[in-house]
């Protein structure tokens, strides 16, 4: 395994776990005078990688901090923007957004919020040490910022820039206390996780579990429960296994094959919802010999088949979406062609999957100068997204049909992450939730990476086009929606048509619970402990 790039973070050993002072962390009474009624056990797929909220843009980081921090701008289940720790935001001219900021807003340690805490954060954001995928994305169209008063803060951007607020509602306020030089590890060790969240942390055990408990003094609602252990459960059948024991209340990504036995157990409920996030393929367009590419009887090649758009066009083509959405995914999914769903802004109507035809990929194949194929290596997740392992077996197999000799790896999604951000792969499968909106799956996927620009954050295969960036550049520019949208639209049906990476399929977002307990159903896909309730 390869080992964390943080310095920090790296002398946490695995399993290992710390606790926070008890009297500092519980309500009044102590835990004697919690009852089983105040408790909340849920297990999820995905373990994070790191409790620092600025360290990788990741659905499970993020899920988690979401219950320790809050955004400026926050978002409902449906993905819409709603105040968070910004009461209101409104352009004071063409390059000027002025935010008006929650008062009365104290972080854990008892520090008042302010507009210096914000400015902390920003200022932290793009020095975080080796990030994977930096945050930067959603702060890099601020040029500089202003503090009005202690809750007034002006935002000035380079032009205009109308998708500020949707930035922001992806960037967590930590407190300045905390210090200038915080690490990763002083988040991981607890020691730096103080928000202004619903939640306190009380202690974390990686790869096994958080435990927080309620924070009282939260400037919004309350949540239920006054403690909370939220467990990593990647195995589909132990996690399914611990909810029919009741050894937990709820789970997140319900495997499709369960679902039949599961909807037949009494007390068993479902929450569901269509999902932001695209499941796709990466492929390697950086390397002039790619690292996992051979010739058809493992001799090297002298170039990289996947720069040739053909090759790229054979192996798309060459996959049976439905097929995988059908079996693999049992219903669990939708086949795209594009990394928005349907009904979501910037979806674009006329571009669907592409066609399952397996005599025209090895038609592309043969133009390209590979009539014989080539091998490959494809990887994957074994622990991050619904059957991510069948899937990239099932790619692996519709490949082979057309020559292209393919070798699948399934790994942790932890060193997956390290793989990803070295480039060092040929073919990988990864996934990218949406923000209800596509500006981010354009700039942290689809434009050449230009880390002062923003740009590719997560784009380490080396894809580039011209074409793309300047339409993502102008509809960044933008401020009417509709034309922006439109611009966002053709941006995206470039990035496909070059088949800039293999878009699979749209996860579907399935929880079950017990107990009586109900949950809101997130287009996000995250699960938080917030949205669980009692019946009645």
């Amino acid at each position: 395994m390869a080992p964390m790039n943080v310095r920090d973070a790296a002398r946490l050993p695995r399993r290992a776990c710390f606790a926070l002072p008890a009297l500092a962390l519980l309500p009044r009474g102590g835990a004697q005078a919690q009852t089983a009624s105040q408790n909340l056990t849920l297990a999820v797929a995905a373990p994070p990688t790191t409790l620092d909220p600025h360290y990788h843009t990741l659905s499970p980081n993020n899920m988690i901090a979401e219950h320790f921090f809050d955004q400026l701008v926050g978002r409902d289940a449906a993905a819409q923007l709603r105040p968070g720790l910004a009461e209101s935001w409104k352009l004071i001219d063409d390059t000027t957004w002025e935010f008006k900021l929650r008062r009365g807003v104290k972080f854990s340690n008892g520090d008042e919020f302010t507009a210096e805490d914000v400015l902390f954060t920003l200022k932290r954001i793009p020095n975080v040490l080796n990030s994977p995928g930096s945050f930067a994305i959603y702060t890099k169209g601020i040029a500089s910022s202003e503090v009005v008063d202690p809750h007034t803060i002006r935002f000035k951007t380079n032009g205009i820039y109308p998708l500020l607020p949707q930035d922001l509602s992806q960037v967590y306020i930590i407190c300045k206390a905390v210090g200038d030089n915080v690490s990763t590890g002083d988040f991981n060790n607890g020691r730096a996780v103080i928000g202004t969240g619903p939640f306190r942390l009380a202690s974390f055990s990686p790869d096994d579990r958080v435990v927080m408990t309620r924070n009282d003094g939260y400037w919004g609602e309350k949540p239920q429960w006054a403690q909370v252990s939220y467990r990593f459960v990647a195995n589909d059948g132990v996690r399914v296994a611990a909810l029919l024991s009741g050894d937990v209340q709820m789970i997140d990504v319900v495997p499709p094959a369960d679902m039949p036995r599961l909807r037949t157990t009494p007390g068993i409920v479902f929450s569901e919802i269509p999902s932001l996030r695209s499941i796709y393929i990466k492929l390697d367009t950086a390397h002039d010999v790619s690292p996992y590419i051979s010739g058809p009887d493992g001799q090297k090649l002298e170039q990289n088949p996947l720069r040739d758009l053909r090759v790229r066009q054979a192996l798309s083509i060459a996959i049976n979406r439905q097929a995988i959405a059908d079996r693999v995914m049992q219903g669990a999914a939708v086949p795209s062609g594009q990394m928005m769903p349907a009904g979501a802004n910037g979806y674009v109507p006329d571009l669907p999957p592409p066609t399952f035809n397996t005599d025209r990929a090895k038609e592309l194949l043969a133009a390209a100068g590979y009539p014989n194929g080539f091998q490959i290596t494809l990887i994957g997740p074994n622990n991050r997204y619904v059957n991510d392992a069948q899937i990239i077996q099932a790619v692996g197999q519709m490949w082979q049909r057309i020559g292209v000799r393919t070798r699948v790896e399934a790994m942790p999604f932890s060193v997956l992450a390290q793989r990803q951000a070295r480039n060092d792969m040929s073919a990988m499968l990864i996934g990218w939730a949406t923000a209800g909106e596509p500006s981010t799956a354009l700039r942290g996927n689809l434009t050449t990476r230009i880390p002062e620009k923003g740009f590719g954050t997560v784009n380490f295969s080396g894809y580039s086009n011209a074409r793309v960036d300047a339409l993502v550049d102008e509809g960044l520019r933008t401020p009417d929606d509709e034309k922006r949208e439109d611009i966002f639209r053709q941006a995206m049906r470039v990035a496909m048509e070059d088949v800039s990476l293999i878009t699979l399929h749209m996860q579907k977002n399935i929880w079950a619970l017990r107990g009586g307990l109900s949950y809101e159903a997130r287009a996000d896909e995250y699960t938080v402990a917030m949205g669980v309730k009692r019946a009645g």
